[in-house]
């Protein structure tokens, strides 16, 4: 979900009104097929006995791209009920439900038992935990020579505008260049096998352009609402700076395995 502007302890109104706007989403976050297939076709084949956790999976639009370009099977985890419950129906309803189970867990908190899954995966919520942390926490859910794709916020450019890192930046933050990312995958234990740039329809087509379409509908459900008028701001706000920065900042994906070669 592209929460990385958001103000450190939101009201229960707030939430309220965010996830009102969210649900309605078919993705929470930037994102786009191919990138995902891409990124499965890195991997060493996902055939039926592998297992991947898509962490932070939302409503689910990758972990059902995953189901298509794999045979794996795949536990999917987010902490809120409404979106667990929307990929579990479209599941059933796209004949994946056998394949695919989806479940409310807490990403700093997961209930598996070391070396559970082949492939830990996760696009754009990584940033919940924190770049590094959730490479060195999630490491232990891998299988020996486990693989690990994640999405994550990164400048593309070496001076930032003032105005993007107001938006992104809340408080102390490890976003940094895909450079810092890439010594940051290798300092926590991995291999880095590859990376890349989601494109930009994963932004603009793919999510703001729904959110738009979401935020002009919220505004006149909640036309006097100044609480709720302020919730839609905020994510108006960052469609704007993205449209007039696009190209020095977005999402990479990293694919990379986990090195037990000093273990």
């Amino acid at each position: 979900m592209s929460a990385e502007g958001i103000d450190v302890m939101p009201t229960d109104t707030f939430w309220t009104h965010f996830y009102e706007i969210y649900e309605a989403l078919p993705r929470q976050g930037p994102g786009d097929r191919e990138s995902t297939e891409r990124a499965a076709r890195l991997l060493p084949p996902l055939t039926a006995d592998r297992r991947i956790l898509d962490i932070g999976c939302g409503s689910g639009a990758q972990t059902l791209d995953l189901a298509q370009v794999t045979e794996a099977y795949i536990v999917a985890v987010d902490n809120h009920p409404p979106f667990v419950s929307q990929l579990a129906r479209r599941a059933d309803e796209a004949g994946m439900g056998g394949r695919i189970t989806a479940q409310v867990g807490d990403m700093n908190d997961l209930p598996f038992s070391d070396g559970s899954f082949d492939v830990v995966w996760s696009e754009g919520s990584i940033f919940i935990m924190g770049f590094a942390k959730g490479l060195a926490e999630w490491r232990r859910l891998l299988v020996p020579g486990g693989h690990m794709v994640v999405s994550e916020f990164c400048w593309l450019c070496d001076n930032p505008p003032a105005e993007m890192e107001e938006l992104f930046l809340d408080g102390p933050s490890d976003v940094g260049n895909v450079e810092a990312r890439q010594r940051a995958v290798v300092d926590n234990g991995y291999r880095l096998l590859a990376d890349f740039v989601l494109p930009e329809v994963g932004w603009w087509e793919n999510y703001y352009v729904p959110l738009g379409k979401c935020l002009e509908h919220f505004r006149r459900s909640h036309g006097d609402n100044p609480d709720a008028l302020d919730v839609a701001s905020r994510s108006q706000r960052e469609i704007d700076v993205y449209r007039k920065y696009a190209g020095t900042f977005g999402y990479v994906f990293f694919i990379m395995q986990r090195d037990d070669r000093g273990a």
